[in-house]
């Protein structure tokens, strides 16, 4: 009877978590798909010729281009520290680095439109030599540097945690210098957890919506985000243009789903051999 009884709860916990998974994620995901392509795949195709799309697409790849070099280097020197070095304030330091975990993105804003904003600290300064950070580009690209900061390092910390020590002192036994140790011992040694923080970085850059929306004040051709063109695009009635960017998006977060689970399983593979 207690088998027979196993296999009737596991099947009821299976169907909960698969009918859970199909009401948030699945079914809302295949309606996005089926608004987008009910009418064929002209409407579909004729939202990549709107400039305000265009435009949109544009600025999201540019700034992801900007935010993710620069959080893939702060992400492997915090990570050398970090998982290199005792001192104190580390646990300190560690928590300042999940913070774009645990803040709100709009929150996040916020705090870039009070120091950079017209009447925020570095207000006045910044009005007096003609630079425009809030509702302007930089603006942007620091909301999305903000967000997807701790990616990397949060990938790449247990990796050199895991690995030790000994292959970089043997390297620095056998006469290597800091940077040889660096690029063809560690490099290789943590490429696929530095791969997969890039990715993850990548997709929430691409992806954020609340911290780029106030900073960025949603200018159509100018400093609107694809997110944010979904968004307008919505409430604005173009439904068609909506549901099409939202796919664009939406293929955009597959591929870094399937570029996610393939690195997985080569790291399992690489850890096997």
């Amino acid at each position: 009877m207690k088998p027979r009884r196993w296999k009737i709860e596991l099947w009821v916990l299976n169907f909960i978590a698969l009918s859970y998974l199909a009401l948030v994620l699945v079914v809302p995901m295949a309606n996005v798909f089926y608004q987008a392509f009910k009418d064929g795949m002209e409407g579909f195709w004729l939202t990549f010729s709107n400039e305000d799309f265009r435009s949109a697409a544009k600025l999201t790849i540019t700034v992801a281009a900007i935010a993710v070099p620069l959080n893939t280097v702060f992400g492997l020197c915090a990570a050398w520290v970090l998982a290199r070095h005792r001192f104190p304030g580390k646990a300190i330091v560690l928590s300042i680095l999940d913070l774009p975990f645990s803040i709100s993105p709009v929150v996040a804003g916020l705090m870039i439109v009070l120091l950079y904003g017209r009447n925020g600290w570095f207000g006045g300064w910044l009005e007096a030599n003609n630079v425009r950070v809030v509702f302007a580009f930089p603006g942007i690209a620091l909301a999305s540097a903000f967000v997807s900061l701790p990616f990397v390092a949060r990938e790449v910390i247990p990796v050199l945690e895991e690995l030790g020590k000994d292959q970089e002192e043997a390297a620095r036994t056998l006469g290597a210098n800091s940077w040889q140790t660096f690029w063809r011992v560690i490099v290789p040694s943590i490429k696929w957890g530095l791969l997969y923080g890039v990715l993850l970085t990548n997709a929430r850059a691409i992806g954020e919506f609340g911290a780029v929306s106030v900073v960025s004040g949603n200018i159509a051709g100018d400093t609107q985000t694809l997110p944010l063109f979904v968004e307008t695009a919505y409430k604005e009635y173009q439904t068609q243009a909506a549901y099409s960017a939202s796919v664009a998006l939406a293929l955009l977060a597959i591929v870094t789903l399937v570029a996610k689970n393939i690195l997985a399983s080569a790291t399992k593979s690489g850890e096997k051999h």
